[in-house]
């Protein structure tokens, strides 16, 4: 009888200090972002409202922070799924449909790993208000290159 190995991710996560680098990004540090939840395949992001990212409709985070934002979760949740050899190869595709304003204080963003192939993987982001209502959602393709066949 065979047992199925699990997935042997090139980087296991380790919160603490996960949360740690990624807060202290100066990208992030700037847009007031915080990871909230990380786990192969998701990743969980506040937004802080402030002057930097407000100048949207209403007083609400710019479309363009949530662009990025959509970029950026998205890579925190596939991070964590590449297999030994497997090489990021960067975003290939990146849409975003806004649905209402995002207003609140603190803002969210969800990133799911929809589908993982051999050359692209498939993300749904979701960015939420400070009630839980889904203000944007985020579709994403990220390129990986497979480690080169040995002659």
């Amino acid at each position: 009888m065979s047992h199925q190995v699990p997935p042997k991710f090139a980087d296991p996560v380790d919160f603490p200090r996960d949360k740690r680098e990624f807060d202290g990004f100066p990208l992030h540090r700037a847009l007031g972002l915080t990871l909230e939840e990380l786990r192969p395949g998701f990743a969980r992001v506040a937004i802080a409202a402030s002057p930097v990212t407000m100048g949207g409709v209403g007083g609400s985070v710019h479309g363009g922070v949530l662009a990025a934002v959509v970029d950026i979760v998205m890579l925190e949740a596939l991070a964590k799924m590449f297999e030994p050899g497997e090489q990021p190869a960067g975003t290939a595709d990146l849409n975003i449909t806004y649905m209402r304003p995002a207003l609140g204080n603190t803002v969210f963003a969800e990133a799911i790993v929809l589908k993982k192939g051999r050359s692209l993987i498939v993300t749904e982001v979701s960015i939420l208000d400070d009630e839980g209502r889904l203000c944007a959602k985020g579709r994403t393709l990220y390129s990986v290159r497979q480690p080169a066949a040995k002659a």
